[in-house]
């Protein structure tokens, strides 16, 4: 007997999943077996679909609204759609790609077939878009140093007390996580005001 199931994800408890939901009813799927993760699409580590994988039997099918519900990284959804296919041995119905379903044969090429080269393009073109995303970053963060953009948080300015902890740090009186503390900040910032005013000193 086949069973039918849905994956139905969103990534955070107040995003809504009636639009998920609705296409799943509209199919015929029962909600007893609609399952649905309210968490990032990162892993798999996903409570609702390590418990799908459980109920999972050979010859069911799986239903996803998008393969991006499944999951974000293309490697690990090729990983995890074998696994599905191949060792559980059911059939995946991505209804918004309907080359993603394992169930379709055509002139004699298995739908599975088809699914894992559609899948491979996809993590491809996802592969070169992260490079050119990289790429564009890198190249605006050198355009705006050449402009002289300050890039990151603003420094913090340099309080007025400074001047009496730095004498009290530097004749050995308080230590540097004691002088951060009377400052209100972290040592690594103190750090980075006593190198400036010593830079600024010598000058």
């Amino acid at each position: 007997m086949t069973n039918k199931y849905a994956y139905i994800r969103v990534s955070s408890k107040d995003q809504n999943i009636d639009r998920q939901v609705e296409a799943m009813r509209n199919i015929g799927i029962l909600e007893k077996n609609m399952y649905i993760d309210r968490q990032s699409g990162k892993n798999f580590n996903r409570k609702k679909y390590q418990s799908l994988l459980k109920k999972l039997n050979s010859n069911d099918e799986l239903y996803i609204k998008s393969i991006d519900r499944l999951g974000r990284d293309y490697d690990e959804i090729q990983e995890q759609w074998r696994y599905l296919t191949k060792v559980k041995n059911i059939d995946i119905i991505v209804l918004d790609l309907p080359l993603l379903d394992t169930r379709n044969q055509v002139n004699g090429i298995t739908g599975k077939f088809i699914a894992d080269l559609v899948l491979q393009i996809l993590s491809y073109v996802a592969q070169v878009e992260r490079e050119n995303i990289k790429q564009r970053q890198a190249e605006g963060i050198r355009i705006a140093k050449e402009k002289g953009v300050q890039l990151g948080r603003p420094p913090l300015p340099i309080p007025k007390e400074f001047d009496e902890i730095y004498q009290l740090w530097k004749n050995n009186k308080i230590s540097k996580r004691e002088g951060a503390r009377l400052l209100h900040t972290n040592h690594n910032t103190l750090t980075k005001w006593i190198k400036k005013h010593e830079k600024n000193y010598k000058l």
